[in-house]
């Protein structure tokens, strides 16, 4: 089954975006709590879903004062990108760095982070899935010396990984590269939250209803 993609008619016009922004925005500040893994000091993963992205498509209307259909249709042809299929995982992997030295310093050793995270189920690991760059933003992201410090990224769950994933074994989130190494374990809540991804739920925050 595959996802359904955000249209037009799911975005808000400026103005009745602005008289539901401040409710919304605390919505999707709680969804993303549920949705957020730190991964040792300096990486962050937020899963995406309809919702996140929706809101992606909201806000850069509003800051770049998007009026028009086929303008947002814009923004929505490069942010339904990142919806997970069924099955699938989707996330933006954050570099999080504040200073000047941090980012000389942890950029250049990152290079190919996008493809060193995997989920681990199972005590002792069983199935591991791997991560894999979002093949539409990835060439504009990669370079050989220096890395992004966004990237977007796809956990691909076949049957069996599913199968694990909603059982009551152990689940981590980890990173394996030559300068970075961390692990998560995921708590209930963001399991509960990602399973809903697998699974094909996809309901929206109803935005209408908030004004």
């Amino acid at each position: 089954m595959a996802v359904r993609l955000l249209g037009v008619g799911d975005i808000l016009d400026l103005r009745a975006y602005e008289r539901v922004r401040d409710d919304y925005r605390r919505q999707i500040i709680e969804l993303k709590r549920r949705r957020r893994v730190a991964l040792g000091p300096v990486l962050t993963v937020v899963f995406e879903c309809a919702d996140t992205v929706r809101f992606q498509v909201q806000e850069m209307a509003r800051a770049e004062r998007i009026a028009t259909d086929e303008g947002v249709q814009q923004e929505l042809d490069v942010y339904n990108h990142l919806l997970p299929e069924v099955g699938e995982l989707s996330a933006t992997l954050f570099v999080e760095l504040t200073t000047e030295a941090d980012l000389r310093h942890w950029l250049p050793r990152l290079v190919g982070i996008e493809r060193a995270l995997a989920f681990e189920l199972g005590d002792p690991v069983a199935v591991v899935v791997p991560s894999t760059p979002e093949a539409t933003h990835a060439e504009a992201l990669t370079r050989e010396n220096v890395t992004a410090a966004v990237h977007y990224v796809r956990f691909e769950f076949p049957p069996r990984a599913r199968t694990w994933f909603s059982g009551e074994d152990a689940a981590v989130l980890a990173v394996h590269h030559p300068e970075y190494e961390a692990r998560a374990d995921l708590s209930p809540e963001v399991r509960a939250e990602l399973a809903g991804d697998l699974e094909g739920r996809s309901e929206l925050i109803p935005l209408p209803l908030l004004a």
